[in-house]
């Protein structure tokens, strides 16, 4: 009697599946497990009989092998308990083992059938998606934990019998659920930020999710154009015809949103008689891309140089000018070509490979310079319509126009420096700050997710921000914390 049952195990910060296997077969009861099991491994035939007889189980009095492959890699940890049990229930046929093909689980038995927690529930998660399980079924004290990796469906167990009934059909295992009004919240909060420090952002989510209403409001809570803003912005778009007839001066943020067919020469400025593009018409507000990846390689590349100097120089023959070019980008992209994957309410129709390939149409010196990734979810339409309440713009205007007076205090003698996202290097060392606590934080989060220095310093420069909102004057653990959070890509591993 054979049976197989998916498990996992960490190695390192990263996490690879594991297959269980267990033999029943006649002779003198042994229990025996290989595949490089080490301490805590070969323990489990002491918990695993005491919890089945402990819940009602029979534990077979017959030679039992247990085989964890891959053989070849040294498998540590209590974990594997809970697969090793269910591999005996499925073999012996006291429990189906009908879903056991499609599922992974990981936990250790107490003695008398408790699950007990384990550790690296979030990379076993990210694995399990990665190798395209239905399901992963672990403690339910790692259920929050595991639970915020989109695409998987994750349940929670408290006991062996919780399990057994589920696989037999009997009941349902609570899954991790996913508080889409709080996500939404803080969705609005990462703009926030974003307008207060004058940051870059990306927003991924389903169509439908709310991302173009969500940029389109950004204007709405930067603070007010100065005269001399205003001047020099108006200058762009008289020169580029673009101001509205009887109006004598753009009093408003602008809000650019080229189509993805645009070429690089009208994002960027050109011709034969140079004229400001869209970076420039954006200049002081906000350039939207909506649908990222359709844009053409070269159109995206070139869009690097002025996101990073805010200012755009187009060579001709016989001339050279320069545009001003100083504006927030707000891109928006869907998590997959078919737009659905890691939805709830949709089957996604492309592979981890499509999706991969997808995600890199959008290069990596690109993200680089964009500050905060967001994960956006899909909301209902009371939520995106604001009927179920929330804080006006100009609510949240007023604590940017706050943090934005303090860091114009901050670079008072750097020329060219407005907010945070403008900082250089020496500008970080002086102003970022981190308490211990915060540190601590930092070197964790770098380790787990390898994350480049570039990224390192978009974190300092968010959490900056987020302790000039706090009004606070040093980076302490919860401004390093969310600045982390608005990094998602880093958290996925693209990039």
């Amino acid at each position: 009697m054979l049976a197989r049952v998916r498990s996992a195990a960490v190695l390192g910060i990263d996490a690879y599946l594991v297959e269980v296997e267990t033999d029943i077969a006649s002779g003198l009861p042994t229990f025996v497990t290989v595949g490089l099991p080490q301490g805590a491994v070969k323990e489990g035939r002491d918990r695993v009989s005491a919890a089945l007889a402990n819940t009602g189980y029979t534990f077979p009095l017959k030679r039992v092998t247990i085989n964890l492959a891959p053989a070849d890699i040294k498998k540590e940890g209590s974990a594997f308990d809970l697969p090793i049990a269910l591999g005996i229930l499925a073999a012996t046929e006291q429990v189906s083992g009908e879903r056991l093909g499609r599922i992974a689980v990981l936990g250790e038995l107490g003695l008398e059938g408790a699950i007990r927690p384990v550790r690296g529930a979030l990379p076993v998660a990210l694995a399990a998606r990665a190798a395209g399980v239905d399901a992963l079924i672990l403690p339910r004290e790692n259920l929050s934990e595991a639970g915020v990796v989109a695409g998987l469906r994750v349940l929670g167990a408290s006991c062996l019998a919780e399990i057994a009934d589920f696989l037999d059909g009997r009941a349902e295992l609570p899954g991790a659920s996913i508080d889409v009004a709080r996500l939404f919240a803080d969705a609005k909060r990462a703009l926030e930020v974003a307008a207060a420090g004058g940051h870059n952002i990306l927003m991924v989510g389903p169509p439908g999710s709310g991302k173009t209403m969500l940029a389109r409001r950004l204007p709405t809570i930067l603070p007010r154009m100065s005269l001399d803003e205003a001047l020099e912005t108006t200058k762009i778009h008289s020169v580029a015809g673009t101001l509205p007839l009887g109006e004598s001066l753009v009093a408003r943020r602008p809000f650019r949103a080229p189509h993805h067919t645009i070429s690089d020469a009208g994002l960027i400025g050109g011709g034969s008689y140079p004229r400001p593009g869209e970076v420039s018409l954006a200049h002081g507000g906000v350039l939207f891309l909506d649908e990222l990846p359709e844009f053409r390689k070269n159109v995206l590349e070139v869009l690097r140089q002025p996101m990073e100097d805010g200012v755009v120089t187009i060579a001709r023959a016989a001339m050279s000018l320069s545009y001003p070019a100083r504006f927030m980008l707000a891109a928006a992209m869907n998590p997959c070509p078919c737009g659905w994957f890691g939805d709830p309410h949709h089957n996604c129709a492309c592979g981890s490979v499509v999706v991969q390939r997808y995600l890199a149409r959008v290069s990596g010196p690109l993200l680089d310079r964009i500050d905060i990734h967001l994960e956006v979810p899909a909301v209902k339409y009371k939520a995106l319509t604001g009927e179920s309440g929330g804080e006006p713009s100009e609510a949240m205007r007023e604590r940017v126009d706050r943090a934005r007076v303090v860091q114009r205090e901050r670079f008072a003698t750097r020329p060219g420096i407005y907010a945070n996202a403008h900082m250089a290097p020496r500008d970080i060392r002086a102003h970022c700050k981190v308490s211990d606590g915060a540190d601590a934080l930092l070197k964790t989060a770098i380790t787990r997710l390898g994350l480049s220095a570039r990224a390192y310093h978009r974190i300092l420069k968010i959490a900056r921000t987020v302790a000039d909102l706090d009004e606070a004057a040093s980076l302490e653990p919860k401004h390093v914390s969310e600045a982390i959070q608005y990094r998602s890509l880093d958290r996925r591993g693209v990039g």
